[in-house]
């Protein structure tokens, strides 16, 4: 199965929104500002968001054009977001983007599946600090029967990854009937803090 290519898909404007995920607004809400990292960043819509709250975030996409959006974006945020915004060009399949073993007080993950990335994900964190992410799960529409198995979570599995943290919300979303002609897409969505 061939992989996406997201320098043209972002060059299309094909998922370039640039509001941040509800999950992610809700996770900081009682959270101090600290270091981030967003994994597989895209056009940076969670990057921004959270370097306007006052987090210093590391930024991670294999995307050129991604990563070129996003700076552009926070260009027009401000000087104060972009000096609080690390970004990198990297391709985490390829261990291009190592993550450091306690260093981030939150790491948000959002639609982006590399199984064998868990562990780094998990020392990564700064005990105390937060992991939240969003990642989807079997059982799409059948119109997207054509995406890859790898990418898509088992019900079940990313709370599994976080047993042992403190998970205060967790929720696996289901098909929605009730509009046939609408794409939908089922995902996990997790909100843990390291013990």
């Amino acid at each position: 199965m061939c992989m996406p290519d997201w320098d043209e898909r972002y060059g299309r404007g094909d998922y370039s929104s640039a509001e941040p995920s509800q999950l992610l607004r809700r996770a900081v809400t009682t959270l101090t500002p600290g270091l981030a990292l967003d994994l597989a960043c895209g056009v940076g819509r969670h990057a921004i968001f959270l370097a306007g709250l006052g987090w210093q975030v590391t930024a991670v996409d294999s995307s050129r054009t991604g990563i070129e959006i996003m700076k552009r974006r926070a260009a027009e945020a401000g000087a104060t977001i972009t000096s609080r915004i690390d970004a990198h060009i990297a391709d985490l399949e390829r261990g291009e983007f190592p993550i450091a073993t306690e260093s981030y007080d939150l790491i948000c993950d959002f639609y982006y599946l590399q199984r064998n990335l868990f562990p780094q994900l998990r020392a990564g964190v700064k005990r105390g600090g937060t992991f939240v992410g969003s990642i989807h799960l079997v059982g799409n529409d059948p119109a997207e029967e054509t995406r890859n198995p790898a990418f898509l979570l088992e019900p079940g599995e990313l709370r599994a990854e976080f047993r042992g943290w403190e998970i205060t919300h967790y929720h696996e979303t289901q098909m929605n009937d009730d509009d046939p002609g609408k794409h939908h897409y089922r995902s996990a969505e997790i909100i843990a803090t390291k013990k």
